[in-house]
């Protein structure tokens, strides 16, 4: 859970902190049985921008859940935490060629409360937050010559992320047919603390964003197949906003998954097909682990005493 951002040689664009895509593949609707779950999620965004300082994106997402026994009025609490890394990586040599670099994204802290409607239908309520103002960072790009090129590349981490999500799922006969719906939400206009060089401490007048995950897939025995689509609005793209001009995109794709008994392995790819950013289009490759590292141990079953007759 975490954040996209697509960069040129002079600016940065904004989107949604929680990156567009990144509950694709999840059941996310459905409660977990109880236990404790490790998932890592990586994406690597391939821009169409191709000048001097141009970078490809990944982010890194791991999240440790874990699935409690409490559930109240009949949904179950999920408790979770995430911190995240983004990565840039320059797409060219020479000195006007962007340095790699990498930025840490709040650490995200948060909670689901999950049903099970029944008819293998489930659905989910998700609130937490980005701890941006707490361990986030802002991002310098620097060129190989060694002049600052990008900054802050990350301005909406100025201020936490808020965020809430609904999700409804439908898991029956291998099925995974899932929407969810992802709000951010920010304390704008926001500054970073600390010094302000080259304009990086704001303020900044951030974009509220939502974003749509939706998968369509289908298990047959070890494996699982389907489609996928997701995309992010920004709802402020007023000329003072981080979003100007960028209401947001949508992306379309497939997924393929394996059951490998200890874990689980998806990968996914999408490529944007609808934009308002002008060559805003890209190519995002994912893979995803889900490793299951701790489930209640069943109470063993009391074998029923013999009955013995006598005659």
């Amino acid at each position: 859970m975490a954040l996209s951002v697509g960069m040129t040689a002079t600016a940065s664009f904004a989107q949604t902190t929680t990156v567009p895509g990144e509950q694709v593949g999840l059941a996310t609707g459905a409660p977990l049985p109880e236990g404790i779950y490790a998932l890592n999620t990586f994406v690597y965004r391939i821009n169409e921008n191709t000048g001097p300082g141009s970078v490809d994106v990944g982010v890194n997402i791991p999240v440790l859940v874990w699935s409690t026994p409490l559930v109240p009025l009949g949904g179950r609490i999920e408790l979770l935490v995430a911190p995240i890394t983004v990565f840039a990586f320059g797409k060219n040599g020479g000195p006007q060629g962007a340095r790699d670099l990498s930025i840490n994204v709040g650490t995200f802290v948060g909670g689901i409360w999950a049903f099970d409607l029944g008819g293998n239908v489930g659905v989910s309520l998700l609130g937490g937050v980005y701890l941006n103002e707490l361990n986030g960072d802002r991002g310098v790009l620097v060129n190989n010559a060694g002049a600052r090129i990008g900054s802050p590349v990350l301005p909406q981490l100025a201020s936490n992320t808020y965020r809430a999500g609904i999700a409804i799922s439908y898991t029956g006969d291998g099925y995974n047919l899932t929407a969810n719906l992802t709000g951010n939400f920010y304390d704008s206009p926001a500054t970073f603390g600390g010094n302000n060089f080259a304009g990086t401490r704001g303020p900044f007048i951030i974009s509220d964003s939502l974003n749509l995950d939706l998968t369509a897939t289908k298990k047959f025995g070890k494996f699982e197949i389907g489609a996928i689509g997701y995309g992010t609005v920004n709802l402020d793209t007023s000329a003072r906003s981080l979003a100007f001009n960028n209401r947001g995109n949508f992306s379309l794709g497939g997924l393929i998954g394996y059951d490998f008994g200890p874990f689980t392995a998806q990968v996914y790819a999408a490529r944007t097909v609808a934009t308002a950013v002008r060559r805003g289009e890209t190519t995002e490759v994912w893979g995803r682990l889900i490793v299951p590292l701790y489930s209640p141990t069943p109470v063993a079953a009391v074998a029923p005493a013999p009955i013995i007759r006598k005659y």
